[in-house]
């Protein structure tokens, strides 16, 4: 290994993204894409991106048609929004700038697994709160020394939600990673006129169907917001980026329609699965999490071998399971069948 790295850079294990094939037969259930095409506005915004002058300059650096457009629809003041490319960019840009090298970032666990790359990243240490049987925390378990402390809200893998009462009481600075809220019944927007030390993040990956476009934001104080925009990439959302977002977000109609039909799959799926003996918690999120008796693993690669991809995790202390994506009503029963199948 070469011997100019940083020595945290070297001993990480780093992040490991869920699995991209290139082979267009497989059905994908693994990384929690939408299955439905985003706005149709978004594609006029694109088209429209790709005239006159608009690839020739530079960005706006900070993406104010998308802030001002995110804050009408979110009722939130548009200085208060830092935009990034995807929500892993706000996240970086949020450790970087409150984290200091030998500082502590904390999380709930099992969670996101980039919360901890970050922190390895940034030469800081890293501490896991485990959640309890039924996946909730306590402010009480909190680490009064820690920069700073993510939550996954809803969580990942489990679908589950912190309540908004624990997140309120939750000491020290806070950020409420909201990848998935849009399929879930609250949201933490609402704390921030009573917290200046939280900050929510969002991407268009998930419910905007953008994870092609990588565009996400971050929503906080003003005043902080200006200082994290000195961390930030100068030009760190492209044009065609911030043209979709915009659109993306200005049609909360398309949005309703595709989050709705989602959840309803989302029922069914869990549904089908327990008759099948897995054990699935009560997801909020656009993926179920499910575990069963018998050993996941080969199921898992039994699945592949027939040409759909779902992710399998495995947390000591909580055991193995599958991830499984919400996909279209066809998708979900060619899952099932094989499943059935299977088992």
């Amino acid at each position: 290994m070469p011997h100019f790295l940083r020595p945290s850079i070297r001993a990480m294990a780093g992040y490991t993204p869920g699995e991209q094939p290139r082979d267009g037969a497989f059905l994908k259930l693994n990384t929690n894409e939408n299955p439905y095409p985003p706005s149709p506005r978004v594609f006029e915004a694109i088209r429209a991106a790709l005239t006159g002058d608009n690839l020739r300059k530079y960005p706006d650096p900070l993406g104010t048609r998308f802030r001002q457009a995110a804050g009408r629809v979110l009722g939130v003041d548009p200085d208060g929004i830092l935009i990034g490319n995807g929500s892993d960019d706000v996240l970086t840009i949020l450790t970087r700038a409150l984290v200091a090298e030998g500082g502590l970032v904390v999380s709930p666990a099992p969670s996101y697994l980039l919360y901890k790359t970050l922190a390895d990243i940034q030469g800081a240490r890293f501490q896991g709160i485990p959640f309890d049987s039924n996946w909730k925390v306590d402010p009480a378990q909190a680490v009064r020394d820690a920069s700073v402390t993510f939550f996954a809200n809803p969580n990942s893998p489990s679908g589950t939600m912190v309540d908004l009462e624990t997140l309120a009481a939750w000491p020290g600075t806070m950020v409420v990673d909201e990848a998935y809220v849009d399929f879930a019944d609250t949201n933490a927007l609402g704390l921030l006129s009573r917290r200046r030390d939280l900050i929510v993040t969002r991407t268009l990956s998930k419910s905007y169907s953008l994870a092609g476009i990588r565009f996400g934001f971050a929503v906080g104080d003003p005043e902080l917001i200006r200082h994290l925009v000195k961390v930030k990439d100068s030009y760190n959302c492209d044009v065609l980026s911030l043209a979709a977002a915009t659109a993306a977000i200005e049609d909360q109609e398309h949005l309703r329609g595709i989050t709705a039909a989602i959840c309803a799959t989302r029922t069914r799926l869990a549904d089908a699965l327990r008759k099948l003996e897995f054990s699935v918690t009560d997801s909020q999120a656009n993926f179920v999490w499910a575990r069963h008796a018998r050993p996941v693993k080969p199921l898992y690669e039994e699945l592949k071998r027939r040409y759909i991809l779902v992710r399998y995790m495995n947390y000591p202390g909580y055991g193995d399971g599958l991830r499984i994506s919400v996909g279209t009503d066809a998708e979900i029963d060619r899952l099932l069948d094989v499943l059935r199948t299977l088992l």
